[in-house]
């Protein structure tokens, strides 16, 4: 069974749907309402049902008549419905939030012309059309706001369900879940034999929770199976917006792509490739040794290694629409994922990182794949002092959180923004290893001859002036001077 959207799955989504014997809150049967507005609401409705009812998607079905389930078919065309003049779809996606990926199918089903609008389930908030959130109740669309008992259970449901406890696919057969994971890499990344007996085979992927039996016989698998271990993410349509892209450019801008590729395994089967594929795309240095030559990647391997694992782990992924991105340029390497942080950047570096996705989290640590709990951004701030580069930038954009690894700049290059910030990281590296920085650390950081320790001494002054380092002991004389995070 191929569960990517081809006419065959389709076709046998709508046979299973006229199975049922009426609507569900989850399902809607229409023959030929296309209002604009009236889609919307459903978008609205029925994501948000979804999600109260464990379902991965709700659907509405044109050309099914609801109560016989008899197949008319239906005249309605999403591709080419307007509301004005502009697209059904872009009007739609304008007015949805958060912005969920919707999608219309058209497939010809018993002769008829059937369109099947799958929603997937709202994704940690109730989804708003026009401002406004909707349910269904019984099979009418209601405001949410006008039952407060339904508001209430919705928000639990946000509250207490994990995303990786959602289900990417539901009612698999013990043949389909081992043809869309990868689990000889489950057992091969646990250091475990593959167990001859299917059984046996199952009851562990069920232990580890990347499946759940479904109460009929049959298996879901969850959220976190189909991203960690997904053959193809493209079979699992909630997770298709989720896999890694790696574009490189030509020169410092975005003006000409020389390549780009996006990532079809889950994220722990996929990691070691992944991280293959980035070495051979970055841009490497000549450096010559004792009467060797040799070429070395410009960025530190671990660095990189931690950055991807970093942005694959703490991503939103109610951040619909948008997955980790790897960008690199001829001067730097931008590492992104959605969503904003849950500490504040400047205290990454010190303060063990907080997860949304704590069982991701915990199975890439078990399989080697990230650093133990908060030891990842020091190992990159170390990295980066080791091969003496530019301090990494932590920053966030939009509803993204982005960290910026720099090529190679010597200190007369780099301008006070740099240097404060490579001050300010260094202090936070020695704190943390419960040490204090000294003009004598900081020239080891930048590679400064003793004999112009005078140029340390400006900068912990500028950085002390753009307040974020202070002295650890203000009335100790410069000589000895030690000094610490603004925060410490």
């Amino acid at each position: 069974m191929s569960i990517s959207p081809t006419q065959s799955y389709l076709d046998g989504l709508v046979a299973e749907f006229r199975k049922l014997p009426a609507e569900t809150q989850w399902l809607e049967f229409k023959q030929n309402n296309s209002n604009p507005e009236d889609i919307g609401e459903y978008i609205s409705a029925l994501g948000n049902m979804a999600a109260l009812h464990g379902k991965a998607a709700g659907y509405v079905v044109w050309g099914v008549e609801d109560g016989t389930h008899k197949v008319v078919g239906t005249t309605f065309s999403p591709a080419t419905t307007k509301k004005g003049n502009e697209d059904l779809e872009s009007w739609l996606a304008r007015l949805l939030s958060p912005r969920v990926h919707f999608q219309f199918h058209e497939l010809t089903h018993e002769g008829h012309h059937i369109v099947v609008l799958e929603v997937p389930r709202a994704p940690g908030r109730p989804i708003q059309f026009q401002g406004v959130e909707f349910i269904r109740v019984g099979s009418h669309r209601q405001k949410l706001k006008d039952h407060p008992q339904i508001e209430k259970d919705l928000w639990r449901v946000f509250d207490t369900t994990p995303f990786e406890e959602t289900i990417a696919l539901e009612h698999a057969t013990a043949d389909t879940v081992l043809s869309q994971l990868d689990y000889p890499s489950y057992f091969e990344l646990l250091s475990l034999p593959l167990p001859a007996d299917r059984e046996k085979l199952l009851e562990r992927l069920a232990a580890d929770r990347m499946i759940v039996a479904d109460g009929a016989g049959a298996w879901n698998i969850t959220a976190l199976g189909g991203i960690l271990f997904a053959k193809n993410l493209d079979s699992f349509r909630t997770l298709a917006r989720k896999a890694v892209r790696v574009i490189v450019y030509e020169g410092k801008n975005r003006l000409k792509t020389i390549r780009e590729q996006v990532g079809k395994k889950g994220y722990a089967s996929g990691f070691e490739g992944l991280i293959e594929f980035i070495n051979t795309l970055v841009p490497r240095n000549e450096v010559i040794g004792k009467a060797l030559r040799k070429e070395v990647p410009m960025y530190p391997e671990l660095a990189i290694r931690e950055l991807a694992a970093n942005a694959l782990i703490h991503q939103d992924f109610s951040v619909t629409g948008a997955g980790p991105m790897i960008e690199i340029f001829a001067d730097r390497m931008e590492v992104t994922n959605p969503g904003l942080p849950l500490v504040t950047t400047e205290r990454f570096l010190d303060t063990p990182p907080r997860s949304r996705n704590e069982l991701l989290a915990s199975f890439m640590r078990r399989v080697g794949v990230c650093e133990e709990r908060g030891s990842g951004v020091d190992k990159v701030v170390s990295q980066t002092e080791l091969y003496q580069l530019p301090a990494p930038l932590i920053e966030t954009t939009g509803d993204s959180t982005r960290v910026v690894l720099f090529s190679h700049r010597p200190l007369t290059a780099m301008d006070r923004a740099d240097r404060s910030r490579a001050c300010y990281l260094h202090a936070c590296l020695r704190y943390v290893e419960r040490d204090m920085m000294t003009n004598s650390s900081l020239r080891q950081r930048f590679g400064i001859e003793e004999k112009n320790s005078a140029t340390a001494s400006r900068i912990i002054r500028e950085a002390m002036e753009d307040g974020v380092v202070k002295p650890f002991d203000p009335d100790q004389g410069k000589k000895y001077a030690k000094y610490q995070p603004h925060w410490a």
